[in-house]
């Protein structure tokens, strides 16, 4: 009596697994599923209806010298599993969860005709009457489906037009690889950024969730989005591991899974194929420009990749100290590959952010961040990053309104999704007297990174410079319930309250973001100073502008905010010698100099003032 073998196919609904091939297919179509998935699947197949517990997955598929997390890593594998079966841990049809315990198979299963034993001639004849039926039940099936879609009109799937990438879990078991993890998040933003037609939440906004508890349908519900992007990533020495997931918001259907695994090196392909195959499920057709945009990146080496990876990483911190630390990366990433645009423009960026806040001498941070920002589109021209920084050094620095337009406008044409460009054009705006274009852009940058402080709180001043008070005082109140410990949200409301002519609460509002800044920002300080001046505390403000002076003379303090003091205490010959060394020096606060209702108001009606304006190309 011979015992008869273990099949090895088996089928299950729709579904054949092969384990001898370690293939799984559904209905005859292979399906992409390797690695610990795939693993797990084929000791669920093993022992059907029986527990299989964590522990003995863990032993077999996770052994004791891997690092990583091995609970979050379970969940992720289950996950991209079910996910492949199109099957939901709420009502299982195939992988049931025991709380705590472990998983069970629980639909019903067949080998598969050839390992059987069933005669072949058998087999064929009950195919060939399967077959019969199956195109008879199609044909009937197909005439019926039309007939009662043609009469009840069944709605196709929701288009996405919306989404949120949240952060990529490290993995790798070391924090130090975090800014792997961030790096290539915003990477992918960038690139889904690009798509026309599809608003890409901004990395500020979806850093928000990292390490959340939210579930997915919680976070789209906030973010206002169709779907969500999540994943993890896995560096293990040469070779780097990366699993992404589509989840449509509002049901937590997973749309799409994948993992993708390569040598470090070719990371820059990886992200391609990521952002390729995440933009070919979205259900948005793509313009000429959006598939222009999703062509492979130029290829550099993995070392200048990662130094470029730290610089943003670094960037995104936006303290002095970490500033430095970018340009050092990004002059990193630039030694080793001399033709990296990227790498450039994150140079530009970085010293035009500390020149603007006055971490730099303003004319060397021009300098430097215009040669990286132009070096950047010299070796190429579609990088909408570099234009932006452009734009902002011209319009910031140089007063040059008609570049700055022009090259925010090209930011926009390559990158319609960016909500910083969106941001920085809506000052731009407002600087030059377009009020209405200007607030309608803070909107769509606030639309596409919602849950930004900065956003958010610039959209209320946008408000506030139009007159228009009531929606300005609502943008700060939702401001305050993202955050009432936001400082400048408190200097914006001091704003509305001295142009309604109450000083004492400005005075109030702008000691507390001085307070919660830990009293060291010398814009808060400076606006302080300005509202004890046309308060009547003239001797206060005297105190602080003895303070400016000092600093001044030390490189801390620009000429500007001098300038700026001395005309709220209407000693207007000091004003205007001090506004003469501010143009001079090319300073950052004269770019608002134009913008009614705020810190230069009470110079404006000296004919010296105008005069500065036809300097600045602001007037005729």
């Amino acid at each position: 009596m011979t015992t008869q073998s273990k099949p090895n196919v088996v089928r299950f609904g729709v579904y054949e697994f092969a384990s001898h091939r370690q293939e799984l297919r559904k209905a005859g179509i292979r399906i992409r599923l390797e690695g610990q998935p795939l693993a797990i699947l084929q000791m669920l197949l093993e022992r059907p209806g029986e527990l299989v517990t964590r522990e003995e997955l863990q032993k077999d598929l996770w052994p004791t010298d891997t690092f990583v997390d091995f609970e979050h890593s379970l969940n992720a594998a289950v996950k991209r599993l079910r996910a492949s079966l199109n099957d939901s841990a709420d009502q299982p049809r195939y992988v049931e969860t025991l709380a705590r315990r472990g998983y069970r198979f629980i639909a019903p299963l067949n080998a598969a005709d050839a390992e059987t034993g069933v005669a072949p001639s058998i087999v064929r004849g009950q195919r060939v009457w399967l077959i019969a039926i199956a195109v008879f039940a199609l044909a009937v099936g197909g005439w019926g489906w039309r007939q009662w879609r043609h009469r009840f009109a069944v709605p196709a799937l929701p288009v996405i037009r919306s989404l949120a990438v949240l952060p990529l879990t490290n993995l790798s078991g070391d924090p130090s690889q975090e800014y792997i993890a961030d790096g290539m998040t915003e990477e992918l933003i960038g690139r889904l950024s690009h798509i026309h037609g599809l608003r890409v939440i901004s990395r500020t906004s979806a850093m928000h969730f990292k390490n959340t508890q939210l579930s997915v349908p919680e976070i789209a519900k906030t973010l206002g989005v169709d779907a969500i992007v999540e994943g993890s990533v896995t560096r293990e020495g040469s070779h780097i591991r990366v699993h992404a997931q589509l989840i449509r918001g509002a049901t937590d259907e997973h749309i799409w899974a994948e993992e993708y695994q390569r040598e470090y090196r070719s990371i820059l392909g990886l992200q391609d194929d990521v952002a390729r195959s995440i933009a070919g499920r979205i259900e948005s057709s793509l313009t000429p420009q959006g598939r222009a945009s999703l062509a492979p990146v130029s290829a550099v080496g993995p070392e200048a990749y990662e130094d470029y990876l730290k610089g943003r990483y670094y960037f995104n911190q936006r303290t002095e100290n970490a500033l430095n630390k970018s340009v050092v990366n990004f002059q990193q990433a630039i030694a080793r590959e001399p033709n990296y645009g990227l790498a450039y423009s994150g140079l530009a960026d970085a010293y035009a952010l500390l020149g603007f806040r006055g971490s730099f001498p303003s004319k060397d941070a021009l300098s430097r961040a215009k040669a990286a920002a132009s070096k950047a589109i010299e070796i190429d021209g579609m990088l909408a990053e570099a234009h932006a920084s452009l734009a902002f050094i011209a319009e910031t620095y140089e007063w040059d309104w008609a570049t700055a337009e022009r090259e925010y406008k090209r930011a926009l044409e390559l990158n319609p999704g960016d909500a910083r460009t969106h941001h920085w054009y809506a000052g731009y705006l407002m600087y030059v007297g377009r009020f209405d274009e200007g607030i309608a852009e803070a909107k769509r940058a606030r639309d596409l990174d919602p849950l930004s402080l900065p956003v958010n709180n610039a959209l209320a001043g946008r408000l506030l410079v139009a007159g228009r008070v009531d929606e300005a005082l609502e943008q700060v109140r939702k401001t305050f319930e993202m955050d009432p410990h936001f400082a400048p949200a408190h200097q914006t409301l001091g704003w509305a309250y001295l142009n309604q002519g109450k000083q004492k609460e400005a005075i109030r509002e702008f000691q507390q973001a001085l307070q919660l800044s830990g009293n060291t920002a010398t814009d808060f300080t400076l606006d302080l100073a300005f509202a004890y001046a046309v308060g009547g505390k003239r001797d206060e403000a005297r105190r602080i502008l003895a303070t400016l002076k000092q600093q001044h003379e030390k490189g801390l303090v620009p000429s500007g905010s001098v300038a700026i003091l001395y005309g709220a205490l209407g000693e207007l010959n000091e004003a205007f010698a001090w506004l003469e060394k501010a143009y001079q020096e090319r300073d950052p606060e004269l770019t608002y100099i134009n913008v009614p209702g705020r810190r230069f108001e009470p110079l404006r009606r000296d004919p010296r003032f105008k005069k500065l304006l036809v300097r600045m190309g602001l007037a005729d």
